[in-house]
């Protein structure tokens, strides 16, 4: 009855896990992919950026060795060759992802697809008939109309600069403004971070945020909260950057991390009666359906958590619910997530503000050190970490961390939040070591 039994949109990381299963489930599946197989997080996201950062932090691993009898010779960073190589890895991951659709029986067409009707998809000028239809096209980077927008970049870009600049601005207070500040401060360059707001990482636990804006201040890196730019000029060296309040700040770049927008325009949705919000998001129930039965729509276009795992297991759900007659439901709750910044930090489960208008009453343990590691190294640098516990069943409901590591030593909590683990079973646990870890399981003052 048709070419298809799935049209997927889109090849980032949600599209291809929803392809992939549902050919493993017996489907005849088709994706369409005009960029990059991959999408953000291989391409422009999560894994160029994690590689930048792995370069950002051999500065200060050189400086820390001092402290422990190593004397390190002349050095020298070369940013043509760190692309080079992440370039390398990238298209290494790309040919992954092919391989990996190829093998599953997925036929890939390299082209812009677009939604004609709720049963047909049109790419390079053949139309295709489906059952269902997947959107899977992620979000883009935007920036804000003003003066002089125009020579601003964004994360898009910053992967494949031809050379650091010296002096950098980067404009917003979410995670990709924090990790680049990390990146470019670590290797090399003078770095401001303009933010319209009081404090960055909204939505975060507060005591972590205020830990982290203290330890990136002490590296260098020159905080400007409740302001925004106002327009962007060329001068005779690099740009002439004014602010709100009338200061000016001289810069080489500029970058604006201050949102993404759903890739959703100019594909058809509209026309094929496929609701949006305001933000033009796809709007979905609990199965990633959208408004139209046939059309199911996950990942960054759909504006739930814009995390890639959390992508790939909306991307799983809709094959076992569309294909394997296992009706299946993503759990957002305790979505672990980290920020790559420096210092790092992980998270799970609720913050302390969230706690409280939950369950009302809730206890808060806190910690604060050095790391063993700095006693030696002399780097005046703390490690924060906190627990959230509801006061009433002594359940843990949050667990946050700033310092080394973060993302990883998280990870291993979130289960055990997944569990409903309580304060007295994280008390009973013997911690490893000397690690930082293990101040997980020794926190026993409320604070």
């Amino acid at each position: 009855m048709y070419d298809f039994d799935l049209f997927t949109i889109g090849g980032g990381s949600g599209g291809v896990r929803a392809s992939r299963m549902a050919a493993a489930h017996g489907a005849k599946v088709a994706i369409a992919e005009e960029r990059y197989l991959g999408g953000t997080c291989v391409n422009v996201g999560c894994i160029p950026k994690k590689l930048l950062v792995y370069a950002s932090e051999f500065g200060e691993a050189f400086d820390d060795a001092a402290g422990f009898g190593w004397t390190v010779g002349e050095r020298r960073f070369d940013w043509a060759t760190l692309i080079a190589n992440k370039n390398r890895e990238i298209a290494r991951l790309n040919g992954v992802y092919e391989r990996l659709l190829t093998e599953a029986g997925v036929r890939i067409m390299r082209a812009r697809a677009t939604v004609v009707d709720p049963h047909t998809v049109a790419v390079g000028g053949r139309h295709f008939s489906t059952r269902y239809i997947v959107v899977a096209t992620g979000g883009w980077p935007t920036k804000p109309a003003m003066p002089g927008v125009e020579h601003a970049i964004t994360s898009n870009e910053a992967f494949f600069l031809p050379a650091l600049p010296p002096r950098i601005i980067l404009v917003g207070g979410g995670y990709i403004a924090l990790e680049f500040a990390g990146i470019f401060h670590g290797l090399g360059a003078q770095v401001t971070i303009i933010h319209r707001g009081e404090l960055f990482l909204r939505g975060f636990d507060d005591d972590v945020r205020r830990a982290l804006a203290v330890e990136m201040s002490k590296r260098g890196v020159e905080l400007r909260f409740n302001r925004q730019v106002a327009a962007i000029q060329k001068a005779s060296r690099g740009f002439d950057v004014a602010l709100d309040d009338g200061a000016r700040v001289e810069a080489d770049l500029i970058m604006f991390a201050t949102g993404r927008a759903p890739n959703t325009r100019g594909i058809g949705l509209e026309q094929a009666q496929v609701a949006l919000d305001g933000e033009g998001a796809v709007r979905v129930d609990s199965y990633s359906r959208s408004s139209v039965p046939s059309i199911y729509a996950i990942g960054d276009c759909t504006n739930r958590k814009q995390l890639t795992p959390v992508a790939i297991a909306e991307g799983r759900a809709v094959a076992e619910t569309l294909f394997n007659n296992n009706p299946m439901r993503p759990d957002y709750e305790n979505v672990p997530s980290a920020v790559f910044s420096q210092p790092a930090i992980g998270t799970v489960g609720l913050t302390e503000a969230q706690a409280r208008q939950r369950y009302g009453e809730v206890d808060a343990y806190r910690t604060g050190f050095r790391p063993l590691k700095h006693t030696l190294s002399g780097r005046d640098e703390q490690c924060f970490m906190k627990l959230v516990v509801e006061r009433a069943g002594g359940r843990v409901v949050g667990a946050h961390m700033m310092g080394a590591e973060a993302g990883e030593i998280i990870q291993g909590l979130a289960i055990a939040l997944r569990c409903g683990a309580t304060k007295a079973q994280f008390d009973a646990t013997i911690g490893i070591h000397p690690t930082a870890a293990e101040e997980f399981v020794t926190m026993r003052t409320k604070s």
